[in-house]
């Protein structure tokens, strides 16, 4: 994980900038808790700036880029954190739970450094459903195997609330499905150095040349314009919320 977020973490804050509406829903998930530490944390998006914030980032690349007012950071990995247990109120992960090399493990260490509750937010394999892998069906394969099942979740954490969260159509944070009704977004080189399945990608210039070819004829608006008229999209991203 370290090396890969070391590579794409080069562009990575021009292109991952946090959505509004998905701070909401992670303010709201965590609750009345005034210290979070935030596990895999990045650069720092959706650090709730109204309570006490620790990072945690195993990657030098991505610390580097952190604002000089974003909260303290602390290079460590998931599967080892260096805090005694219930340190903090709550414990969160964006993004991040599927690039751990040990995912039950690191689950197991939010909940032992949480007091009261854990939030992750995820990719749920069983709920995907997405037009892009039309053009490029390893992005399912890939994804299949390295997002955790909710299972996992219930397994390290217990009682677990799931909820849905649909992405807007004008999504400000890169991540793959932000641009489900943009689709040229996905020809531009610099978005998808940004997001971690292109990188795990191979010979990827047939399919980029197959969206661009629909593009410019139309097909993909004849299959997919029906999405325009929506404002957001259940991609198969979820919050899961255990409390502790």
């Amino acid at each position: 994980m370290q090396q890969l977020y070391d590579r794409i973490g080069q562009t990575y804050q021009p292109y991952r900038r946090p959505d509004l509406r998905i701070a909401t829903a992670l303010a709201t998930a965590l609750d009345n808790s005034a210290s979070v530490l935030n596990v895999g944390a990045g650069t720092g998006s959706y650090e709730p700036i109204d309570r006490e914030v620790v990072a945690a980032e195993l990657s030098m690349t991505m610390i580097r880029q952190r604002d000089d007012t974003a909260a303290p950071v602390v290079q460590a990995n998931s599967i080892s954190l260096p805090f005694a247990d219930n340190s903090f109120d709550a414990a969160l992960a964006i993004l991040t739970v599927h690039h751990w090399q040990d995912q039950f493990q690191g689950l197991t260490e939010l909940s032992r450094v949480a007091r009261d509750r854990v939030v992750v937010l995820t990719w749920d394999p069983a709920a995907a459903g997405f037009w892009l892998t039309d053009y490029f069906p390893e992005i399912l394969a890939i994804d299949r195997v390295i997002f955790p099942g909710l299972n996992v979740f219930a397994k390290a954490l217990g009682d677990i609330e799931v909820i849905e969260l649909p992405i807007p159509c004008n999504c400000s944070d890169g991540f793959l499905g932000a641009y489900w009704q943009r689709p040229d977004a996905y020809l531009d080189a610099g978005i998808r150095s940004a997001i971690s399945t292109f990188t795990r990608l191979k010979d990827i210039e047939a399919s980029l040349q197959a969206l661009a070819n629909d593009l410019d004829s139309g097909v993909w608006e004849q299959r997919y314009g029906f999405l325009c008229q929506q404002k957001e999209l259940d991609l198969g991203y979820r919050l899961v919320i255990a409390e502790l």
